[in-house]
């Protein structure tokens, strides 16, 4: 069975509600993935926007979810270091956990992209993205990846 991710927000290629967005409450949206391969260990979770002007936007990162982990709920707390051993990392935002889309002009697409991993990593809480993907070099089993795209639905705040 392939390892698939997905959210009740939202499908894969539509529109991010702006609850979860710098338009709305900017809380993440739930997840949930299926099954990850055999022996996997822990789960990483990446989220970027690869259409920012200044070049891919990191929105997300976090590491050490607990392999039997399959869901995340809406609004995931942001604290750099969560109950069952799980980390966030700094965003491009500058701060640990969820940091919704903003984009400044046009429509965006936003990709969460999960890992399956073979190990659990030894980074501290508040890695960088790039951290967390030197990190997983060697250890990944397995990829889901979920895209949406938002526009922005006011002006900036």
């Amino acid at each position: 069975m392939p390892f698939t991710l997905t959210s009740e927000a939202f499908t894969h290629g539509q529109a991010i509600p702006p609850t979860y967005t710098c338009d709305g409450r900017d809380v993440s949206p739930p997840l949930a993935w299926t099954e990850p391969p055999s022996g996997t260990k822990s789960l990483a979770l990446l989220s970027d926007d690869p259409d920012a002007p200044m070049g891919t936007w990191v929105h997300w990162v976090l590491y050490n979810l607990p392999a039997s982990t399959r869901t995340l709920p809406e609004a995931y707390p942001t604290s750099a270091q969560q109950s069952g051993g799980s980390r966030q990392g700094k965003t491009d935002f500058g701060r640990t956990g969820y940091g919704g889309p903003c984009p400044p002009s046009g429509t965006h697409r936003y990709f969460f992209k999960l890992y399956a991993l073979d190990a659990l990593l030894s980074l501290a809480p508040g890695a960088s993205a790039q951290q967390l993907q030197q990190a997983m070099q060697g250890h990944i089993l397995a990829q889901a990846e979920l895209m949406g795209t938002y526009r922005r639905q006011r002006s900036s705040r």
